[in-house]
């Protein structure tokens, strides 16, 4: 059976990328903190990995040409955040940190949520869903 999966994203410039998400408040993975091929970022409690790569060396992975984050989504990567003000804390950190918000924060209900592209154009959301609120399906 599946034991992890990883999100690999393609960038163009792995210090920048590195840079951006650590004034997000990310951390990495200690098994590429010196690497200039790759860099894995370790998200929330279970520690998810998003593999960050050199645009070459992902095109050498995938065999296939990158898409075009300014023309179009390939993915749109949701995070959890534990308040509203979390929210509002990371939609903040991206923008400062050079990325673009697209989706500024707003509740819908039992969500509250914003979004932001990061430094690649690559789509991330974040999301704070109150529980005790969601509806009953």
């Amino acid at each position: 059976m599946t034991k992890e999966l990883w999100i690999n994203l393609p960038v163009e410039d792995l210090t920048r990328s590195k840079e951006f998400f650590a004034k997000l408040g990310f951390t990495f993975h200690p098994r590429h903190l010196n690497s200039e091929d790759a860099a894995g970022l370790v998200i929330g409690d279970k520690n998810f990995m998003v593999m960050l790569f050199p645009a070459s060396t992902f095109k050498k992975f995938t065999g296939n040409e990158i898409a075009d984050t300014k023309n179009g989504t390939e993915v749109l990567l949701s995070i959890d955040a534990e308040s509203k003000e979390e929210v509002d804390e990371m939609i903040q950190k991206a923008s400062e940190a050079g990325g673009t918000i697209f989706s500024k924060p707003q509740g819908q209900g039992w969500m509250y949520g914003a979004g932001f592209t990061d430094l690649d154009g690559h789509r991330w959301n974040v999301l704070y869903m109150d529980s005790s609120k969601m509806p009953e399906v």
